[in-house]
């Protein structure tokens, strides 16, 4: 490979990893944000915490939902644009919520002392539901686009960058909204909906602008083509034909049959996410809320918190699980997962297991440690589905792993919300579950530890049968 050719992909890989990472910080500034107003719209709507759980769950199970169905749209359509739209959407349905208290002179939304009536409880909560729609066309581009991009070699490392994104949108905005609260009061919670979408509008912009859609799209070898002209070997002469093209119709069709829905190596990782992800729901969703509740920590300190533990916890921790896997694991995913998901169990049972007079320090650290170990698995099981199912199908496996990751808000969501505002069980309850599934998880995982890396050798027998 020249020179030129080998810079000016250097620059695409770099420019596509960064525009992802950026955009999909906006996507979640559109996301985590009711978490963050969740103590605010408690007491100045007097939604319930079961209230407040259903939207969680519901809004998690469309999500999953929607993943599972782009993520068949994006490994066929263009993902600049299903990606960008998403954004876009989102930030409509999050002014739509800032504003659904204003439409009381048309509809009876608040009653006489200026609570929620059961209509705006419906609204803020189909508004939601359907915010976790759009969502799911954020993640499925990004999926596909990173094995588009990038070597399977190197796929848990430059994932496992572009997964810190996670952390970094939830951290900064639970750290917004908190200040927002803090500085203008609960009564102004709208703002928590209003200034994420603006923010968010003009990163859409940035993000159509920035991206391509595979590497044939701006002139450059993809990337088995790529490895071949690294490795001397010769090229094959035909000319080249944009890999989304290749598999079309009723050949795609059986390709993501057997390599997502028939493949064993998907289904375990698929339940194994399910329960990564009731851990990870529990800090996220309600990290704010039982900081304040249980602990009896002020908004301030808990958002803080929440804050350091995505983008300390969660950032370092999805970095050095990538890095970790493809230096030392040579690139076996799960095993680092088994390792992080003991981890993150053990760290959240003696967050829980710390006073509520022990100095703050202490809860800080170990909810920060939770996050650390917790976000190996949600990046590095992301890439497992990427390289089990092939860069061909990485969008469509990711979307049927998704399903499972946003049931588990079933547990998180309403669940931990009915346990929290239960005077028999309380927060206790909701640890104790988390403990169980953490547990669960690495056990599960632990099946795959002998695993192959990755699925490119049976994709090729598929496709020679086929």
């Amino acid at each position: 490979m020249d020179t030129a050719t080998k810079k000016k992909y250097n620059y695409w890989q770099w420019r596509t990893l960064v525009a992802l990472i950026i955009g999909y910080i906006f996507y979640y500034f559109l996301r985590k944000n009711f978490s963050a107003a969740i103590p605010a719209m408690e007491q100045t709507l007097g939604i319930t915490k079961v209230q407040l759980g259903i939207f969680l769950s519901l809004n998690g199970i469309v999500y999953g939902i929607s993943r599972f169905v782009n993520g068949f749209i994006a490994d066929r359509y263009n993902r600049r644009v299903l990606m960008t739209l998403g954004l876009v959407l989102s930030c409509i349905i999050n002014f739509a919520i800032c504003f659904s208290p204003k439409i009381d002179g048309f509809i009876n939304v608040l009653d006489s002392e200026g609570k929620a009536t059961v209509a705006l409880v419906y609204i803020i909560g189909s508004l939601w539901v359907l915010n976790g729609y759009v969502h799911g066309m954020g993640y499925p581009p990004c999926a596909s686009l990173m094995a588009h991009w990038f070597r399977p070699s190197e796929l848990a490392t430059k994932q496992s960058i572009w997964n810190s994104s996670h952390s970094i949108g939830a951290g900064i905005v639970v750290a917004l909204c908190g200040w927002l609260l803090s500085r203008f009061g609960y009564s102004n919670w709208q703002l928590c909906f209003a200034v994420p979408a603006a923010l968010s509008l003009v990163g859409a912009v940035a993000l159509y602008v920035a991206l391509r859609d595979t590497p044939s799209s701006v002139g450059l070898p993809e990337i088995e083509e790529l490895e071949a002209m690294e490795s001397g070997e010769a090229a094959s002469g035909k000319e080249r034909v944009p890999e989304e093209h290749q598999l079309t119709g009723e050949a795609f069709k059986k390709f993501v049959n057997r390599m997502v829905f028939r493949n064993p190596y998907i289904w375990i990782v698929a339940v194994a996410d399910f329960c990564v992800y009731v851990i990870r729901f529990t800090i996220l969703e309600w990290g704010t809320s039982f900081l304040t509740q249980y602990k009896g920590f002020d908004i301030s300190l808990s958002a803080s918190i929440v804050a350091a533990s995505e983008l300390i916890g969660g950032v370092i921790g999805t970095l050095v699980a990538g890095w970790f896997t493809d230096k030392y694991m040579k690139n076996r995913t799960i095993r680092t997962c088994v390792i992080c998901m003991l981890g993150a169990t053990a760290s959240f049972i003696c967050f829980w297991l710390t006073p509520s007079d022990a100095p703050w320090i202490f809860n800080a650290l170990f909810i920060v440690l939770s996050s650390f170990f917790v976000y190996g698995p949600q990046a590095l099981l992301g890439v497992s589905a990427s390289q089990y199912a092939t860069k061909k199908a990485s969008a469509s496996a990711n979307g049927f792993i998704g399903i499972f990751c946003y049931a588990a808000t079933l547990i998180s969501g309403v669940g931990f919300g009915w346990m929290a505002g239960n005077e028999t069980l309380g927060w206790n309850a909701v640890f104790v579950v988390t403990f169980i599934f953490g547990i669960l998880g690495a056990l599960i995982l632990a099946l795959m530890w002998n695993a192959p890396a990755d699925g490119y050798k049976k994709a090729e027998k598929v496709l020679a049968e086929m």
